[in-house]
């Protein structure tokens, strides 16, 4: 029990599993997944719902052991499962110049897919 720990009140345990999770790259964008997250990534045309898609590896870690070695990385591949296709939030674009009355307004609602991560295969040690 450390010191100034009140009486009487369990201590916590350090939680002893290590959680392996993953860097992929989707979209050109870089995400940090775990087996069970449900990840936003930029939507995939040709996947429907139900499909199983792979995300390319940049980085595995697995307790202690981290791999970053892209000939290894290049045969793990993370697993999904498409789970929703959706838009996101609206944005404006507000344009305005002063004194010329010149003012345009724009919106955007970006595509996303909604991925569950299914699989995270770790490195063969």
């Amino acid at each position: 029990m450390p010191d100034g720990w009140p009486a009487g009140v369990p201590f916590p345990e350090r939680e002893s599993e290590f959680r392996v999770y993953a860097i992929v790259r989707s979209g050109g964008r870089q995400h940090k997944v775990a087996v069970g997250d449900i990840v936003e990534v930029d939507k995939i045309s040709t996947a429907k719902v139900g499909d199983t898609v792979e995300l390319s590896t940049l980085l595995v870690v697995d307790g202690d052991s981290v791999t970053s070695d892209p000939w290894v990385l290049a045969g793990i591949k993370v697993q999904a499962e498409v789970v929703d296709h959706h838009k996101g939030q609206k944005i404006d674009i507000l344009r305005y110049k002063n004194k010329t009355g010149y003012r345009r307004r724009q919106g955007h609602r970006q595509q996303y897919t909604a991925i569950k991560v299914t699989e995270i295969p770790t490195a063969a040690k």
